[in-house]
């Protein structure tokens, strides 16, 4: 009896399955039976572990400033002269009172001698009136009218000394000179500038924060700076303005640290990190950072129990940084997290624990 392809094929593919379901039985039967007595489990997974430990934590608060001298002082000519001498060495060192310009000052002293020399003859006749007056040989008006001369030739001489004083110009404090910006025989305008003077064994350092930290960014709270001039060394200094006005649109408060400049250092100019310390926890709990991971606005870590096996559990975290977080609710002081391995963990799952280095260890 011949058949037809297709009912070949047909049962060809019945005889297959029963083929296959025959090979397959003794190991479902074997399986089945294995789970029942204890048989195959998921192994447990090696996953590095460190422990909740107590230790001092700083809150801090980082920002970018701009370091500039303590105090700087434009030099300036008030009078219209020639640069007669201009003694000062550029970028040294400078005491308070030190001469920085001499100024041609021949026609102010003829002023100032010619002033002077008017008020002594006012002195005289003011004395002379009074003598007539005594004797009454002079009126009343005339000893007005001297006491008056007296007084403006007073006035003119102070005025004449002040202006011939003006031709020797002199550092206002200590600091370092600066550059020279103009020529001994120059004529110098009225404002001209003549150099800076900057005061530079104190230097002050101007950054911005937000306006959370106004309560804890206090005068005399500690900072600490670095700069990239002068890798792996800080400077340490404290808070010395906090702007009474936050700004409106930022909405971040202007602080000023005062950094003391040992060795002179720090140049004015030069942009520098600062960290300021905000407050201080002797036992804090502390995780590494890469113990914690998130869901949604929540964060978790793995708590390995006494049995290997592991929990999640919800934490909050305080402080934070690239190499430990602080945890302030969630966990308690011995407790062991998973710090790497977790991601095909689940609740309740064995763990082989490891241990790791670092916080918290």
């Amino acid at each position: 009896m011949m058949r037809s392809p297709a009912a070949s094929m047909r049962r060809f593919g019945a005889v297959t399955s029963i083929a296959l379901a025959a090979l397959l039985a003794p190991l479902i039967a074997g399986c089945a039976g294995g789970a029942g007595k204890g048989g195959f489990k998921m192994p447990p997974v090696p996953v590095e572990v460190s422990n909740v430990a107590a230790q001092a934590v700083t809150d801090r608060f980082h920002a970018v400033g701009t370091i500039d001298a303590n105090e700087t002082v434009k030099m300036v000519t008030e009078i219209g002269a020639i640069a007669r001498e201009l003694p000062f060495a550029e970028g040294q060192s400078i005491t308070e009172g030190a001469l920085i310009a001499h100024l041609e000052d021949n026609d102010l002293k003829a002023d100032a001698a010619r002033a002077e020399a008017l008020r002594d003859q006012a002195r005289t006749n003011r004395q002379r009136v009074a003598q007539l007056f005594e004797q009454r040989a002079a009126s009343q008006q005339e000893l007005d009218d001297a006491a008056s001369a007296l007084k403006v030739a007073e006035a003119n001489d102070v005025l004449a000394r002040t202006r011939a004083a003006k031709a020797i110009i002199r550092s206002p404090l200590s600091g370092v000179v600066g550059r020279r910006l103009v020529s001994p025989g120059q004529y110098l305008a009225v404002g001209q500038p003549i150099t800076d003077v900057a005061s530079v064994d104190v230097m002050k350092i101007a950054f911005a924060s937000p306006e959370r930290y106004v309560a804890q960014l206090q005068r005399g709270a500690s900072v600490t700076i670095s700069t990239t001039a002068y890798p792996g060394r800080t400077f340490d200094g404290m808070i010395s303005v906090v702007d009474p006005m936050i700004d409106p649109v930022s909405h971040t408060v202007q602080i000023v640290a005062r950094i003391p400049n040992r060795g002179r250092l720090l140049k004015p100019g030069m942009s520098a990190d600062v960290n300021a310390t905000l407050g201080r926890r002797a036992n804090a709990l502390v995780v590494p950072d890469e113990a914690i991971f998130a869901e949604g606005d929540q964060n978790f870590v793995y708590i390995v129990k006494p049995d290997s096996s592991v929990m999640r559990q919800a934490v909050v975290i305080g402080t934070r940084d690239s190499t430990q977080a602080e945890i302030t609710q969630g966990l308690k002081p011995g407790d062991r997290v998973v710090r790497a391995g977790y991601q095909k963990l689940f609740d309740g799952a064995k763990v082989m624990p490891m241990p790791a280095g670092g916080p918290g260890r």
